[in-house]
């Protein structure tokens, strides 16, 4: 019974998971996620206006690695002093989209 159960959670599981491509072209990453093409930038690249506003709410974290959208999103890859990481999408404003787990 406990297999037919585990078995069960695995296979929710699989459904439920975010469809998410990564492929590396010589030294550049790009990321396919639900429509949108994430290409990896240099943290310059990312307007003041939205890196002020993303240290509004996440001033402890530092930006680590930065990404793209061709729809003008950027997903963040940051890190506290601390080594706590956290991977997250914003608007070209610097909403938040989306937390990456």
């Amino acid at each position: 019974m406990k297999k037919l159960i585990f078995a069960s959670a695995m296979l929710i599981a699989a459904f439920t998971a975010t469809a998410s491509v990564t492929v590396h072209y010589n030294d550049s990453v790009v990321f396919y996620e639900q429509e949108n093409e994430y290409k990896e930038i240099k943290i310059s690249e990312i307007p003041k206006e939205v890196m002020d506003n993303i240290h509004k709410d996440y001033g402890d974290y530092k930006v680590v690695k930065a990404y793209k959208s061709d729809k003008g999103n950027y997903r963040l890859d940051m890190k506290t002093q601390d080594g706590i990481g956290l991977t997250a999408s914003f608007t070209g404003e610097g909403k938040l989209i989306k937390i990456y787990s």
